[in-house]
């Protein structure tokens, strides 16, 4: 199964957005009133890049209510799991995509269509297996399990042509050490979003507290 896209000039460049926003809120939404103004309140501080997790049954209602009321955001989606994800994703207006870890099938998939792709890698033989196939921006998952910043210096020696998305036990305390790393172009967590003021809907809270963290960086 590939992902068709009949305009891929209109891609998402990747790269260039992570660079720029330094920053990707991980987001796990429960209920799709919520995916508006939160992603409202994200963008009035700076952090244009949205992960929607396709952990909940509402993930792609949600991705689809940003992307009709919120256009200068960018939303994208995790836990992409299997090539269905992705094609799933792409209807619902997805502009970008990461995985936890990929296999053959969901490389394959994502190499047929517009929505850029993201891979999860953990080790150096991951890495290798998607630098062959062409990926040179991946998500190192999960970062601190795996070493943190000192696996991502380990990595950038021998394997200096790629750049992560680090995300995993990543949050203010740690986030500025990960980000002067040449290898990485952004950090992603649910840091940027306190689940607690996501329950009681304070989208002002969320945005002055994602606002404080962008200025840092």
């Amino acid at each position: 199964m590939s992902v068709a896209h009949k305009d891929r000039s209109a891609a998402l460049d990747a790269r260039k957005l992570l660079s720029e926003v330094k920053l990707v809120p991980v987001l796990v939404i429960e209920r799709v009133a919520d995916a508006v103004p939160l992603a409202r309140a994200l963008v009035t501080a700076g952090l244009r890049a949205l992960e929607i997790t396709l952990r909940t049954p509402v993930a792609l209602d949600c991705v689809r209510a940003i992307a009709r009321d919120v256009p200068e955001a960018a939303v994208g989606v995790g836990t992409v799991l299997e090539p269905a994800d992705l094609l799933r994703s792409h209807t619902a207006g997805a502009q970008f995509a990461f995985s936890p870890g990929f296999t053959p099938e969901l490389l394959i998939a994502a190499e047929g269509g517009g929505i850029p792709f993201i891979p999860g890698v953990a080790t150096s033989a991951e890495i290798m297996q998607a630098r062959a196939r062409g990926y040179r921006l991946m998500k190192f998952f999960p970062s601190e399990q795996l070493g943190g910043i000192a696996a991502l210096k380990a990595h950038y020696g021998p394997i200096p042509d790629v750049v992560f998305c680090p995300t995993g036990g990543i949050g203010g305390h740690n986030m500025k050490e990960y980000l002067v790393q040449p290898n990485v172009v952004a950090v992603g967590g649910g840091f940027l979003t306190p689940a607690a003021d996501v329950a009681a809907q304070r989208w002002d809270a969320i945005r002055d507290h994602a606002k404080g963290l962008r200025a840092q960086v």
